[in-house]
Formats: C-alpha cells, sequence, structure tokens
C-alpha cells in the first residue's frame, strides 16, 4: 500500500487550489478519527480520505468525477478498496455504500466541508467557535456555503447509524484536534 506521503503527492500533482487541499486533509481529519473510533485500518482510511477528490479540478462535472479518476489511481496502484469507496462517494456512481469505510467517508465529505466553511465566518475564522447549534442553524440557511448538499450530510449520518448531532460533534472535535493544520487555528478577533 502506498504511503501517506505517495498519496499527498498526488492530491498535490492534480488539485492547485489551496481550499481543496484543506478539504481532502479536513475530510482525511474526519476518516482518520472514525477508523481509530471503530478499530479500523487508519491509514487505509487517511489515504481515501485525501485521495477522495484528487480529480476534482480536471474533471469538475458529475460523473466525470470521481469516474475518469478511479482509472488513475488503479495505474498508479491504489488498493481496489479505497478505488472503490471513493466510487460509492458520489451517489451517481452507482456503486452502492457497503463497507465501514465507504459509508464513513460519504458521511464526512459535505460535513468537513460545511464546518470548514462555518469557521470561515466566525469571528476568529476558527473551528474552535463552531459547535452542534452553529452547524445546525447554517443547514437551515439555504443561502449559506449553498454548494454543500444538506442531504448528502442527513443522510451520511442515516447511513452510520448515528445521531445527526452526534455525527456533527464528533467531526468537530476531530477537525478542532487538528485546527492549525487544516488552516482553521484561526486569528485574533479584533475591536470594532
Amino acid at each position: 500500500m502506498m504511503t501517506r506521503d505517495q498519496a499527498w503527492e498526488i492530491v498535490c500533482e492534480f488539485t492547485r487550489s489551496e481550499g481543496l487541499r484543506k478539504h481532502a486533509l479536513a475530510v482525511e481529519t474526519c476518516v482518520a478519527a472514525y477508523a481509530r473510533k471503530l478499530g479500523e485500518d487508519e491509514h487505509k482510511w487517511s489515504l481515501t480520505a485525501l485521495l477522495h477528490d484528487f480529480d476534482w479540478e480536471i474533471h469538475p462535472q458529475a460523473p466525470d468525477h470521481p469516474m475518469l479518476g478511479e482509472p488513475m489511481l488503479a495505474e498508479r496502484g491504489v488498493d481496489e478498496e479505497i478505488r472503490r469507496a471513493i466510487l460509492s462517494h458520489a451517489n451517481y456512481s452507482g456503486v452502492p455504500r457497503v463497507s465501514p469505510l465507504e459509508k464513513v467517508l460519504y458521511a464526512c465529505d459535505e460535513l468537513a466541508g460545511f464546518i470548514t466553511a462555518i469557521s470561515y465566518v466566525k469571528p476568529t475564522r476558527s473551528v474552535m467557535e463552531v459547535d452542534v447549534a452553529s452547524v445546525k442553524k447554517k443547514m437551515k440557511d439555504k443561502a449559506f456555503a449553498r454548494s454543500v448538499n444538506r442531504q448528502d450530510i442527513v443522510e451520511g449520518a442515516q447511513e452510520l447509524g448515528v445521531p445527526l448531532e452526534e455525527h456533527v460533534d464528533f467531526c468537530i472535535k476531530a477537525m478542532q484536534a487538528r485546527a492549525a493544520d487544516l488552516g482553521l487555528a484561526g486569528t485574533p478577533a479584533t475591536a470594532d
């Protein structure tokens, strides 16, 4: 199996956007936390999360992403279980989510992006200010982070068999533990 550094090289080769790279790291953070919680292979789960959107910039339209990216990963020797999980994170792929890895990747993808977006609108631009209540409130605001699919967040928690609030709280705490790495440690609030 490839190393994390090798996976990150693939991400960086195809992903120029700092925001999309940070998204990969945020999803990795949540997915790896679930791997630890569930006693699963943290390395494999981390690689899957890092690579899940590696082709987004070169294949930004459904169904090209992740369908056209999957053979590229196969050529680079990425494990079939990882590639299948990446395919399954797109509802339109036709690949059902069966394994815990597949369900966790789907559940964490949109939520990690949403938590990041909420962090950016907090006074100190920090994930430390995000809580379950603020996520639930922003989920109702359709104008906020409108590209984030709220239904995917809800369905992801349901597929995990975890109450939405518990899933949100778990991901927030995981991201808070790596706030600096994710660029979400914030800045000091300024007095007006």
